[in-house]
């Protein structure tokens, strides 16, 4: 029983990234604007390929999950986000910084419909489910003020490169503990293609 407490707290911090790397850059767009010479009409750029990538691909992120497995899909798309919010901190140049953008929302894309399956999956209809799915929403409600909040903390403090490097020890102590946590669950369904 208290497995899946702990599993719940894995996938809210999960979800947390994923609002988070929608906002936590924002305020960091003057320095990454700076820094890498982005041309004023690309800068939008570092946060559209992040939300066009991630919208575009929810639905991919919920079919594969559904077939390949939802813990399997979950824990790539955390490994996939840890991989591309360290390459887009180590960036050089807008190219870089807006491809690495765009792999973190493909990350993201795989984690929120995954995530969401566990949940359901994991907990029992009724009270106990509304209580994990209240959770799961609270937190994803709440990680957009903090993303504006954290942005503007770490870009002041130790430069914009740290708005994107701080999903990474997150994401992977999150993916290592989700092997053990989470069992692994994917659809039933007599049709298996991914359509």
């Amino acid at each position: 029983m208290a497995r899946r407490w702990i599993a719940l707290i894995l996938l809210c911090s999960a979800m947390f990234i994923v609002v988070l790397d929608a906002t936590i850059v924002n305020i960091a767009l003057p320095s990454i604007g700076r820094e890498l010479s982005f041309s004023q009409q690309n800068l939008s750029w570092v946060i559209n390929g992040y939300a066009i990538t991630f919208g575009g691909c929810l639905l991919l992120g919920g079919r594969l999950a559904d077939l390949l497995g939802r813990r399997r899909v979950f824990i790539s798309g955390l490994l996939l986000v840890a991989v591309a919010s360290l390459a887009a901190g180590f960036s050089d140049n807008e190219g870089q910084l807006i491809a690495a953008r765009g792999a973190q929302g493909l990350g993201a894309a795989l984690i929120a419909p995954s995530a969401l399956s566990i949940i359901t999956t994991t907990f029992s209809d009724g009270a106990e489910r509304n209580k994990a799915l209240g959770a799961w929403g609270a937190i994803a409600g709440g990680a957009g003020a903090v993303g504006v909040l954290l942005g503007g903390a770490l870009t002041e403090g130790l430069g914009w490169e740290w708005v994107l490097w701080v999903n990474v020890p997150v994401a992977l102590v999150v993916a290592a503990l989700a092997s053990r946590l989470i069992a692994e669950s994917r659809s039933e369904a007599a049709t298996r293609r991914f359509d």
